[in-house]
Formats: C-alpha cells, structure tokens, sequence
C-alpha cells in the first residue's frame, strides 16, 4: 500500500503533522467507517467520514464522525443553500479523484467547499481518510480545517446509525 496519496501530498505541503494508520479494509462491510475505526480501535466519535454532496446542484463535501448520520437539512444551511443530496459515487470518484471508500477531503481534484461536524473540535486528534482505502491519517481537528479552509457547523441528524 502506497503511502503517498494526492491527501498526504497536501498535508505535507501545508506542514500539517498527521500520522498514517493503515486498517485491513473490508470490502464487505455495512458500514465502512464504523469498520475502520473498529480495526483500528478507536471511537467512532474521532473517525470521520467523507460525504460528497450536491448543495443547490453544486458539489461540497462534508466530514462528520462515521457514528453519525450527515442532516440534509443542516448540510444545506451550513453552505448557504436550501437543499443538499448525497452525490452519486460515481460523480464523486471523478470530481474528487478517489475511489469511494477512499475518498479523502484532502487533495481532491476539483477544490469544493467543505465543513466539518463541529462536535469533532474537542477531540486533540481526529482520523480521517488519507486518500486510499485502508489508510487513515490522524491530525489536529484546527489543522483539517485550515488546511481545508473548511466552515465548522452542526451537520449530524439526531440519531445515531
């Protein structure tokens, strides 16, 4: 496995300290994050997914933690729209250039705004993927949000998955 990934490139050019955590990724798995953050023995809390979506058709991506379900309704006001949908995987492969299961925040190919779950502030380390299936990269929650210029916002539903 490749530890050089369009993400970990933008993390080391923005001199962000973050950590490579390899996982056996389970193709299988109902749920991919709640896996990743099982194989490697984390909370799920600290282990955040990466949503692409279509705010008013227009692509963002959102990272909330992998326990959470991503509120439509808050993904919408958190950038200004009125209505948000998840984007079809095959959209967000070309637009993020990241196969899904492995799509990271970091590095994608086309610049989309971005929010991040703002719960996830409190945490000193957040895990996030780093570009490829398998492999997360741990790093300051401020330092994914500057690299990113990301807003922080309440974007969970109510309900854990």
């Amino acid at each position: 496995m490749s530890k050089t990934t369009q993400a970990t490139l933008t993390l080391s050019r923005a001199k962000v300290a973050f950590t490579l955590h390899p996982y056996e990724y389970d193709h299988d798995a109902a749920h991919k994050g709640l896996q990743a953050a099982e194989a490697v023995g984390l909370d799920p809390a600290r282990v955040l997914k990466t949503l692409m979506l279509k705010v008013d058709g227009k692509p963002a991506c959102a990272a909330i933690p992998v326990d959470r379900e991503l509120s439509m309704k808050k993904a919408a006001q958190a950038f200004g729209g009125k209505s948000a949908e998840m984007m079809a995987p095959a959209e967000a492969e070309k637009i993020t250039g990241y196969h899904v299961g492995g799509i990271s925040p970091f590095g994608q190919r086309k610049k989309v705004p971005v929010a991040i779950e703002r719960s996830v502030l409190d945490f000193a380390t957040v895990f996030i993927n780093a570009g490829q299936r398998g492999m997360m990269a741990e790093l300051a929650p401020s330092d994914a949000v500057g690299v990113l210029n990301a807003r922080t916002a309440d974007l969970t539903a109510e309900d854990c998955i």
